[in-house]
């Protein structure tokens, strides 16, 4: 089973999505933070945890040096037992953040690895880390997809290659589509992330191909009476 996670920060919304049995977890980023208008991110980092107990929360560390990330990240895994830290693969000047990764590892901090596009950088983290702690590593399909380049075989030489590893699932990340959930499935994904608005959409998977092109067909005449076209 492909679990949905809700990409997520603002407060109202994740009230409301905590208790959607559909979602599983959630994760965010400081460009969610700051569109939600968070100030201080230790606190408004403490409120989604104060609204999730339970389901797991991944938050991000946003220094750009080894020392200061490691810093960030012993901090935020103490903020609640249900915390994944998220670590990006590189920094902002291409180094691999292998060194990172492996000591919160080897510490056993649960990690989440994001930034990440390609088996190469896959296969560069499954070096660095133990069997034990719990890792996901995010692969960010959407973006890729922006850029031409076709995420699934990327994907699925991961996931195969990860079938070693129990403590470690592979998440479709950066959707676009609800149509990605059926996609993240097909190969096997353990998790997709996805925004508020298109967890709606999944949840009303099911409808017929003629009921859509009654909808679309329906939609077309409406917006061409309020509009009072006239040929």
């Amino acid at each position: 089973m492909t679990e949905i996670y809700c990409d997520i920060a603002d407060i109202k919304d994740i009230k409301k999505f905590v208790k959607k049995k559909i979602v599983k977890g959630f994760t965010t980023n400081p460009s969610l933070m700051r569109k939600a208008g968070a100030k201080d991110y230790k606190n408004y980092s403490k409120k989604i945890l104060k609204i999730c107990k339970e389901k797991s929360v991944s938050l991000e560390v946003f220094a750009d040096d080894y020392l200061n990330m490691k810093l960030q990240a012993f901090k935020i895994t103490n903020w609640g037992k249900n915390v994944y830290v998220k670590v990006p693969v590189i920094n902002s000047k291409g180094i691999f953040m292998g060194k990172l990764i492996k000591e919160l590892n080897d510490k056993g901090v649960k990690i989440n690895i994001t930034a990440v596009y390609s088996y190469k950088q896959v296969k560069k983290i499954l070096k660095k880390i133990n069997k034990k702690t719990k890792v996901i590593i995010s692969i960010f399909a959407g973006r890729a997809g922006d850029a031409g380049k076709d995420p699934i075989p990327e994907f699925k030489k991961s996931l195969l290659i990860t079938k070693k590893y129990k403590n470690v699932k592979i998440l479709w990340a950066s959707v676009r589509e609800p149509y990605n959930f059926l996609e993240a499935k097909k190969i096997g994904c353990h998790i997709i992330t996805v925004p508020p608005l298109i967890i709606n959409k999944i949840e009303k998977f099911g409808k017929s191909l003629n009921q859509l092109s009654l909808e679309t067909v329906k939609g077309f005449l409406i917006d061409s009476k309020k509009s009072n076209f006239k040929i």
